[in-house]
Parts: structure tokens; C-alpha cells; sequence
């Protein structure tokens, strides 16, 4: 074996993420960014077409932009024999990283072949998609021949020595461990907001026209539908109610004829950049995000989007998985109700939008909450803390942290 040893100053830590970077992804840009006493340094499988700037972020990649049909093949098929993929290893060495950190279970378990043999201790972050699909949807093959394999191969995984997990809220980690994961290997680590970036703006929330704010994803999960549904009831009693929704995805057609057939006038935005998505949450008076579990069991972790409205001092009404439960203060800085509750959610948007006294407090009590919970800099200081456990364990198992197998 040969050590490979990194430079001078702070350590290394790969951050892996496949595709490197989706827009979708920024709490990975700003969590690497928030970084202070370790040197992170993205290593993507390939990188996104006119995906997110990474502004000066060191990144590398595993596979040649153009790899050819061939090579492409040949990744496959190493992953579909649980081998390590083309030139992966020799790429990730040359980083001379101490630690591994992959976001999404899913990419970890793709990358574990080459992780492996690397040596060097892996912590995975689990986000929601990667635990909360049930095993059976994966074994029946709907997430591919490959994915057939992807419960059995993360609960092996698990098992390793090398690898630990944070889980982005409480919710998420409880499914990790009925999953099988070893709950001692599991913690909680919320990924925060740049809370100075996100600030209140304008008037407080109470002095805002009664404008109803979504942004996310048209997929299923996120529970559009519902909150269209409400919107109408809503309008009923107050004639003057507004909604934006921010975001694409494949269902957005779907909701605008909904809307049409229904008769309310739903602003569809579409997707939308950072500071067009923070002036939207300065005009709303309320944000509501009305997730579900969807059919394959796919569900929220801790939405980001929460934290941010937050934030910026705007309450939020919500059935998000984790984010009804811990991302706010039921009753403060927001109101809770049950998925697919549409009476319960006309009636919380109801309450905000009538009473701005009391869209005042809990906007204001929503901006105390994210600092004191959400800050990324304490959470950012906190995982690496968390790095610097795992690279203390892999040492004392034997596993040299400074160093990659040959």
C-alpha cells in the first residue's frame, strides 16, 4: 500500500454528489461553502449542462464530458457487477482528501465499489428520496434493473466500518433505522440557511396584501393539487386571496388546467432564480408547502425552502414530512396540518391571511426560530465536528485517514 498524503492546511473532504450540479442543489454549494475548518472540494460522476455556478468552488469530475457510447457502457456494467467504475479510484486519490462525504444514499451506493477500495472513512448524508422509497419499489424494478439491487446493497454498505450517515431532520433518520441502518451510526444534522442572505424585506408579513406563496417541484410529493384545492374553498371567504406558485416539473400542466377548470387565479411563475425566488418571499404574507408521501413512499426530509421563508420572516403553513414536526413551531412561526387535509389547510391559510396581528408574530417569531435552528454557519460547524469523529474513528479502527489503498 502507498500513503498518499494531503497538502499542508486544512483537510480535504470530497464531496460527491453524481450529478454536480443540478439548480435544485444549492444547499450543497452553500454547505461546502460554509465550510471553515475543512477544505471541501466537489467530485461529481459528470457535470451538469447549465446547471448551478459553482462560483469558484474547486470541482472534478469522474467521467470525460463527451464519454462515448462505449465508455458509458462500460460504467454500467462495472456498476451493475458491483465494480469500480473506469479511472474512478486513480481521480478520487488525487484529490488526497481524508474524508468522503456523498449526498444521497443512492450516489453512495453507486460510488461504494470505488469508495471501498479507496480506504479512506465515507459519511452519507440521507436527504428523503434515498430512504423514504419503499424497498419494494426499488425490488420491483421500477427504479431500473440496477435499483433492484439498491436496499440490500445501502443496508450492506451500512454495515461497513467506514461508512456513517447524518439524516437531514429526526423524520429522516427514524426511516433510516426502521430501514435497517444501524441507529448508533445515524445522527441528525440539519443543513441551514445563509441567514444573512435571507433576511426580512419590505414590510412585515402583517402589513403585506393576503398573498399566498409555493415554491417547489410540480411533482407529486410536493402536494400542489391540495393547496389549489384550498385556494378555491379559500376564495370563497376571502375574495381578495392571492397565490404564486414558483417551480416546474412534470405535473405543472396538470395543475394549471386544474386551476382553470376550478376558476382561480393561480400565478404560475415557473422556475426561478435565487433573487427572484427571495422577492417573491418578500411580497407573500404566508408560504405554504402542502407535501404528501407519494405512492412509492418517496416523501420531504426537511425542505430547505421551509428554513428560508422562515428566514425571511414569512410563516409557514405545512404538511412537509419533518418540516411540520421540527422545521417549525406549530402555532409561532407557523401552523401544522395533516397531509391531504384540504379543510384543515383552508382553514390554517385562513387564519394567517385574516388576522395580520397575528401573521406579524409569527413572522417575526419564524426569523428568531431559523437563526437560533437554521443558521448554516452553527450547522455547517457542526458537521465538521461530525468530520472530524469519523476521521478520529477510522484511526482507531486502523484505517489510516490521511492515506487511500493502492
Amino acid at each position: 500500500m502507498t500513503a498518499v498524503h494531503p497538502s499542508p492546511g486544512p483537510r480535504r473532504v470530497i464531496v460527491h454528489r453524481s450529478d454536480a450540479l443540478p439548480y435544485s442543489e444549492t444547499f450543497i454549494k452553500e454547505q461546502m461553502q460554509a465550510c471553515r475548518r475543512w477544505q471541501p472540494v466537489l467530485v461529481g460522476t459528470q457535470c451538469v449542462a447549465g446547471g448551478l455556478p459553482l462560483d469558484g468552488l474547486p470541482a472534478a469530475y469522474l467521467r470525460a464530458p463527451d464519454p462515448g457510447r462505449a465508455a458509458l457502457l462500460q460504467w454500467k456494467l462495472c456498476r451493475e457487477l458491483g465494480l469500480p467504475a473506469p479511472g474512478a479510484l486513480a481521480r478520487l486519490r488525487a484529490q488526497q482528501a481524508s474524508l468522503v462525504h456523498v449526498h444521497f444514499a443512492t450516489d453512495a451506493v453507486a460510488l461504494w465499489p470505488s469508495l471501498q477500495r479507496l480506504g479512506l472513512p465515507v459519511l452519507v448524508t440521507l436527504h428523503g428520496y434515498d430512504i423514504n422509497v419503499h424497498r419494494q419499489w426499488w425490488e420491483q424494478g421500477h427504479g431500473g434493473r440496477i435499483g433492484r439491487r439498491y436496499p440490500g446493497r445501502l443496508l450492506q454498505m451500512g454495515q461497513s466500518p467506514q461508512v456513517r450517515f447524518v439524516a437531514v431532520s429526526q423524520a429522516v433518520r427514524e426511516t433510516a433505522v426502521r430501514y435497517g441502518l444501524d441507529p448508533h451510526k445515524v445522527h441528525v444534522h440539519y443543513i441551514g440557511v445563509d441567514v444573512q442572505r435571507f433576511q426580512p424585506a419590505g414590510p412585515g408579513a402583517g402589513a403585506r396584501a393576503p398573498r399566498i406563496l409555493f415554491v417547489g417541484r410540480m411533482v407529486e410529493k410536493k402536494g400542489a393539487h391540495h393547496l389549489i384545492h384550498a385556494f378555491a374553498a379559500l376564495r370563497r371567504q376571502l375574495p381578495d386571496a392571492q397565490l404564486a406558485m414558483v417551480g416546474d416539473g412534470p405535473l405543472l400542466a396538470s395543475y394549471q388546467a386544474l386551476a382553470r377548470e376550478l376558476g382561480v387565479p393561480v400565478e404560475f411563475l415557473g422556475r426561478q432564480g435565487a433573487d427572484a425566488v427571495r422577492a417573491e418571499f418578500a411580497r407573500a404574507r404566508v408560504f405554504c408547502l402542502p407535501s404528501v408521501t407519494a405512492a412509492d413512499g418517496d416523501a420531504e426530509g426537511l425542505p430547505i425552502v421551509i428554513m428560508e421563508a422562515q428566514a425571511m420572516g414569512v410563516p409557514v403553513v405545512t404538511s412537509a414530512r419533518g418540516g411540520a414536526t421540527e422545521g417549525i413551531v406549530d402555532g409561532e412561526s407557523g401552523i401544522a396540518f395533516a397531509e391531504g387535509d384540504v379543510p384543515a389547510l383552508t382553514q390554517a391559510l385562513a387564519r394567517v391571511l385574516a388576522d395580520a396581528p397575528l401573521a406579524e408574530r409569527m413572522g417575526r417569531r419564524a426569523r428568531r426560530f431559523a437563526e437560533l435552528r437554521f443558521d448554516i454557519g452553527a450547522c455547517t460547524a457542526g458537521l465538521e465536528v461530525r468530520y472530524d469523529e469519523c476521521v478520529q474513528a477510522a484511526s482507531r479502527q486502523g484505517q489510516p485517514a490521511t492515506r487511500a489503498w493502492a
